[in-house]
């Protein structure tokens, strides 16, 4: 197996390149919150999704052509891709829209209760064990979101106030997480980059039904260069280039310790906000934030034992 790796990818490099390489990538997929952000209130949470999507299957096409020359796929294969698609859109949508009542923190930390709760997702459709590990990653996690949403106010936690961007955003997470269960359900042994693209298509497909009908009327000259510029880096930087490298890294960490990572995006988000002026969160929210590290580290070092009682 290792020396098929090695025809396919050559040689293998070393461990800290390939967490080096990762930690850019989880760094973009963080930068997507604070850009989120920002591009939000401009357009219809539906219009936004639809023309990242666009430019991503654009940008995609002549990679595609070139390695794997582009052919339609079957009418079961593009039931497959719409359904995980579908999935994709809802958190999306939940997302931009939820960031027009919420913060940029508030919906990374939320976030980082997706690995857990697509654990219990992938239990049940794909019967992959839960393991002691991710269970254990699930409780500093959990605080931790909770104590950031909540700013540290025992009294709101204890009562459940949620504010409207975080309910969105929590629905929208829990479709996200249904995202990896069902890739490793609906795959059929086509190279994944060819899933990815066709999954970009029907998302297009979904989000034209949802939304076409309010392109006419949106003022397309009106829409500033940022909100472009906003667009376009979502589409190539924290869709296209970190799904190569996130699939590049799971090949020799495997997707338990790549997912592991995006508990670093509260971390992230926090020091991307501060380089770009709008300061540090109070010192109860900062507590929250490392009430999250914990977990990945759990999974990390949890998954290289298992990795190392099996080659024994």
């Amino acid at each position: 197996m290792m020396k098929k790796l090695q025809q396919n990818t050559g040689a293998i490099p070393a461990l800290w390149l390939v967490h080096g390489c990762i930690l850019f990538s989880t760094t973009l997929v963080a930068t997507s919150f604070t850009v989120g952000k920002a591009i939000a209130p401009a357009l219809d949470p539906g219009i936004i999704i639809l023309l990242r999507f666009i430019c991503a299957a654009c940008f995609f096409i002549p990679y595609i052509h070139w390695q794997y020359k582009l052919t339609s796929p079957s009418a079961a294969a593009l039931f497959r891709y719409s359904l995980i698609s579908g999935v994709l859109v809802g958190f999306f949508w939940s997302m931009f829209l939820a960031l027009r009542f919420t913060t940029a923190l508030n919906t990374g930390v939320i976030f980082t209760l997706v690995p857990g709760i697509s654990s219990v997702y992938s239990a049940v459709l794909i019967k992959e064990k839960l393991g002691m590990y991710r269970l254990a990653s699930l409780l500093p996690a959990t605080l931790g979101a909770l104590w950031v949403i909540f700013e540290g106010n025992l009294q709101r936690m204890l009562s459940l106030e949620l504010n409207q961007g975080d309910l969105i955003f929590f629905f929208g997470c829990l479709l996200m997480a249904l995202y990896t269960p069902l890739v490793k359900r609906l795959h059929r042994g086509e190279p994944m980059a060819i899933m990815t693209f066709w999954i970009l298509v029907t998302g297009c497909g979904w989000l034209l039904v949802l939304s076409g009908y309010k392109l006419p009327t949106v003022a397309w000259m009106d829409i500033q260069p940022k909100i472009w510029v906003g667009i376009i880096y979502l589409a190539i930087f924290t869709t296209i280039i970190t799904f190569f490298v996130s699939q590049w890294a799971t090949l020799y960490l495997g997707p338990t310790r790549v997912i592991a990572y995006s508990f670093l995006y509260p971390p992230l988000i926090v020091l991307i906000e501060w380089l770009l002026g709008k300061g540090i969160p109070p010192l109860s929210t900062l507590l929250g934030v490392l009430l999250i590290l914990p977990a990945m580290f759990i999974i990390q070092r949890g998954v290289k034992r298992q990795s190392t009682s099996r080659k024994q």
